[in-house]
């Protein structure tokens, strides 16, 4: 649990106990325990959510009011040590002059407003402004995380459509390839669950602003993040296409691959069918075969082959189908 006062209009750490003199203007709680959950409990007046409660996909269970406390989940994504982000949901427990978040992962927007919070450098003067900051932070950091992920869908992009001459390319590892289309996929899937619970979010909060009449520039701000978070939602879509547009040139490339190797085969098939009818011609056991006693019987059904394999042969080079 950290407790943060507004002091001098400023953000500052408070080492004291939660009690029903505290005068917080943010408390954060990772993991709470369940002493720590009973303290806020008493503390707000109304009973905060468990993590079960937080995981269900119901508007109603994510974004709703008891008394004068609004309660809201978004999905928001957490990388800590490994690329792949682990989505889980944060709900901002947002009351007339504090706010509380509570979560059970650490998406690094919060360790960033933690830290600047007990630097002193987080500029706040009540719960409404903290939460609009934490919305922003958010905000900017999914567009970083939806840029990245485009710039490497763009290598995936110049993987694919690499320029090799036909004759000395080297083959692509189209397993690999898809591999890359599927994590990013999922990952872009996971971004846009959180744009859409964090759109919803954002609608909630506007309305709730709006009726409490809160400042012109906190109003202002939120409508900027709500526009932010649909031209987010659009460049996430964008690259959902581009991501299935790549998955079907996959496909196809995985497709000509195969038909050029079936190609060679029966090219090969083809040229060599002539000569083997000819050994077949002449390994028949007939008694009378006017070459079998013909000094260059062998000689000339050597020949007879290999002009059988080169004829189908030049002719196919030249139609372009070697």
């Amino acid at each position: 649990m950290h407790i943060f006062e507004s002091q001098g209009g400023r953000l500052r750490s408070v080492a004291a106990s939660l009690d029903p003199q505290t005068e917080a203007t943010w408390i954060d709680l990772l993991r709470p325990t369940a002493e720590e959950e009973r303290e806020i409990n008493r503390w707000l007046g109304v009973e905060i959510p468990d993590r079960e409660e937080m995981e269900e996909i119901e508007i109603s269970s994510r974004l709703y009011l008891e008394g004068s406390t609004a309660f809201m989940t978004a999905i928001l994504p957490a990388f800590g040590d490994s690329e792949e982000p682990e989505m889980a949901p944060v709900t901002f427990v947002l009351s007339a002059k504090s706010l509380v978040t509570l979560r059970h992962h650490e998406p690094r927007v919060f360790s960033l407003m933690l830290q600047r919070s007990d630097r002193g450098l987080a500029i706040a003067s009540d719960g409404e402004e903290v939460f609009v900051q934490l919305l922003e932070a958010i905000v900017d950091r999914l567009a970083d995380i939806l840029e990245r992920y485009g710039k490497e869908i763009e290598g995936v992009s110049k993987t694919v459509f690499a320029k090799t001459d036909i004759h000395s390319r080297v083959p692509q590892d189209f397993g690999r390839v898809l591999a890359n289309l599927g994590r990013h996929a999922n990952a872009v899937s996971n971004v846009r669950d959180s744009l859409v619970s964090l759109e919803r979010l954002c609608t909630f909060a506007t309305t709730l602003l709006l009726q409490r009449k809160s400042r012109k520039d906190i109003r202002e701000r939120m409508k900027t993040i709500a526009r932010d978070i649909r031209s987010l939602a659009d460049h996430d879509a964008f690259l959902s296409q581009k991501i299935n547009f790549l998955l079907d040139a996959t496909l196809g490339m995985i497709n000509i691959e195969q038909n050029g190797i079936i190609k060679i085969f029966s090219v090969a098939a083809v040229v060599f069918l002539p000569p083997t009818l000819v050994a077949s011609i002449y390994g028949m056991n007939f008694e009378f075969m006017p070459e079998l006693k013909w000094p260059m019987g062998y000689p000339f059904a050597l020949g007879l082959m290999v002009i059988s394999v080169l004829l189908p042969f030049f002719y196919f080079k030249r139609r372009g189908w070697l």
